[in-house]
């Protein structure tokens, strides 16, 4: 009776330990479950697995060939060609696509506007200057100086006005200072061969003949060339224009040259079938074609038209004769027009024509705007403030203003001196060889220099983002004709004075009207938007491919992960290297082995987990209502 509480004692004692065993295979099984499980980060432990998981689950096509085919080598090899030849592909089409959008592609727009046309400005001249009385005695001076160059290059024995023969001998003395001047920049006429030893700042011409020029020397006369030209017309005419420019710059004021006599060079002026008045045109002196009248240049009144045709633009009767002006100047008769946008000079050199004695000229016009995209797409300017040249003329920046600006700028800082032809800039005159000696050698050495771009005044000044052009196309006819002349000629006598003896060859009609009633306007759009980037991306991804964007997202994400296990593998070689390299202990630390030996165990994820089992409270549901009895002693016992 004794021994049986000691034997249901000790198999009462064995049934926690069972309990305990249990349990610990249920919570290892619930670890390796809970280490199975996806968390809110996942890594994994090799790169293999990374690729393998991506491959059979990513929606790109193709990728999942490289896991399914892993047991075929020869499968698996071509597949991985086969896809990373694709992905080559694609991305060698995304660069050209890259490539075209950062040229930043333009589409040209063709509108066709119908309104009601602003007309505009008409700059008419009268092709040949003027002798004007403020400097009449100084021209006179230097006519009887071309006379005797001309008889003794040519033998040619130039025509004077008998009161110039009469005032000769009186005007010796007061020529002798410009006769000086001349003297230094003489015309000679001379055999190409003889040329060789001077050099000349003009193109040569093929031709075995005699070349006429002038010489140009520096301020102390050790550089000198010869400015030649191979017609002996255009070699007198550019010299007599050097020194003219001379005379015109020794005037204190341009307003000495302001002689305007409009009823006298414009016989009839009518638009829209009204007749014009003097508020309606401006005035100014060219140093080359005298007298201009620019009509329709005020901005408060302009002139518009609201049908085409030739009675509802601008007609004109202008004056052609030539008597009092300076025939070594021009060598043409007639007037010259120019057609022009408010608020632009009229530069008459470059978009001017002429008007010939005793034709009616119509001219037609088109309108045409054109509107450039600046920034990115284009060189162009906005009005010209980012331009790294000064604005000379009171007028709006245009491409010509800025090319003549700049010459300018660079004519005051190489010669000193500003050309007479073109605005004067701040704290500066113009080129006069009473002061400045040697201007006429450094402009046409800087001429020279400006054409060949070398002074980058063509590469500085860009186009205007926005411009309007007028198209002219020109028909002539005789006028007045034969049976109307008499009477036509009669009644301009009476009415303007006219010489009825110069007939047929002292007047001249100009028409310039609309042709059309529209307009046409040039402008431009982005070929190549950031849209159409994108959308030409999606279509390239889904031709090799055929995934979307989530695709791309998936293949971010791929590589979101494999830097992260990059960097935990060098993590852990890292540590793995500390570990094993030898290390002195540090002199303050206890030589405890029983220690030493614990710390590296207990870093092991087995100790780890034994010493979550250990603390582990146990089951009380395993326990009986009675097993604080008797048999709970000997247990605890």
């Amino acid at each position: 009776m004794g021994t049986e509480p000691r034997g249901g004692s000790v198999k009462t004692g064995k049934m926690p330990e069972d309990e305990k065993t249990r349990q610990w295979k249920q919570e290892e099984d619930q670890q390796q479950k809970e280490e199975k499980r996806e968390g809110l980060i996942e890594f994994y432990s090799s790169y293999k697995e990374l690729f393998q998981f991506f491959c059979s689950n990513t929606t790109i096509h193709g990728a999942i060939r490289l896991v399914c085919s892993k047991n075929n080598k020869m499968k698996t090899a071509f597949w991985s060609v086969l896809f990373f030849l694709t992905f080559s592909l694609m991305y060698w089409q995304f660069g050209i696509l890259y490539r075209e959008y950062f040229s930043y592609p333009v589409n040209l727009n063709l509108n066709l506007n119908s309104d009601r046309l602003t007309f505009p400005a008409v700059t008419l001249c009268t092709l040949n200057p003027y002798r004007y009385s403020a400097i009449r005695k100084k021209l006179d001076e230097l006519d009887q100086i071309t006379h005797q160059t001309l008889l003794d290059l040519y033998d040619y024995n130039m025509s004077l006005a008998q009161s110039d023969w009469s005032m000769l001998s009186t005007r010796k003395r007061s020529s002798r200072s410009l006769l000086h001047h001349v003297q230094r920049h003489p015309l000679r006429r001379q055999k190409r061969d003889n040329l060789v030893n001077l050099p000349e700042n003009s193109p040569s011409v093929d031709k075995n003949d005699w070349k006429i020029g002038f010489v140009l020397c520096s301020e102390n006369n050790e550089d000198c060339f010869h400015q030649a030209y191979s017609s002996g017309v255009d070699a007198v005419r550019e010299w007599y224009s050097f020194h003219y420019i001379n005379i015109l710059a020794q005037m204190p004021e341009a307003k000495a040259l302001d002689e305007s006599d409009f009823e006298n060079f414009i016989y009839a002026c009518r638009f829209n079938e009204a007749t014009c008045d003097k508020a309606n045109y401006t005035h100014f002196h060219h140093p080359l074609y005298g007298n201009c009248y620019t009509f329709n240049d005020n901005s408060s009144s302009l002139w518009t038209s609201s049908m085409p045709g030739i009675n509802n633009g601008l007609s004109l009767v202008v004056r052609t004769e030539q008597h009092d002006f300076i025939p070594l100047l021009s060598t043409v008769t007639g007037a010259r027009v120019m057609v022009h946008d408010q608020n632009e000079p009229a530069f008459m050199d470059d978009g001017g024509f002429n008007v010939r004695p005793g034709i009616e000229t119509s001219i037609s016009m088109r309108k045409e705007i054109t509107m450039r995209l600046g920034g990115r797409y284009s060189d162009c300017t906005e009005d010209g403030s980012d331009v790294p040249v000064q604005n000379l003329y009171s007028s709006r920046y245009t491409e010509q203003v800025c090319i003549r600006s700049c010459f300018q700028l660079n004519m005051v800082e190489r010669c000193g001196c500003a050309y007479y032809f073109y605005p004067l800039p701040t704290r500066a005159e113009y080129c006069d060889y009473t002061k400045h000696v040697a201007w006429g050698y450094c402009y046409y050495k800087l001429l020279a220099e400006f054409k060949a771009d070398v002074l980058g005044c063509f590469h500085k000044c860009r186009k205007p983002c926005k411009m309007t052009e007028y198209h002219l196309s020109a028909g002539y006819s005789r006028w007045p004709s034969a049976v109307s002349e008499d009477w036509v000629f009669h009644v301009l006598s009476q009415q303007n004075k006219y010489n009825i003896t110069s007939k047929r060859n002292g007047v001249a009609k100009v028409n310039i009207f609309f042709k059309e009633w529209n307009y046409k306007t040039n402008g431009e759009s982005p070929a190549f938007t950031v849209v159409t980037l994108l959308s030409q991306f999606g279509n390239q991804w889904s031709l090799w491919f055929g995934s979307s964007v989530l695709s791309v997202m998936e293949l971010a994400e791929l590589i979101l992960d494999f830097t992260a296990i990059t960097f935990i593998l060098a993590l852990r070689w890292f540590r793995s290297r500390q570990q094993l390299s030898p290390s002195a202990p540090p002199p303050n630390s206890h030589d405890n082995t029983a220690f030493q030996n614990e710390a590296p165990g207990l870093s092991t994820p087995h100790r780890f987990t034994v010493e979550a089992v250990v603390t582990t409270l146990p089951s009380y549901n395993s326990l009986e209502p009675h097993g604080l009895s008797r048999d709970g002693e000997v247990g605890h016992e």
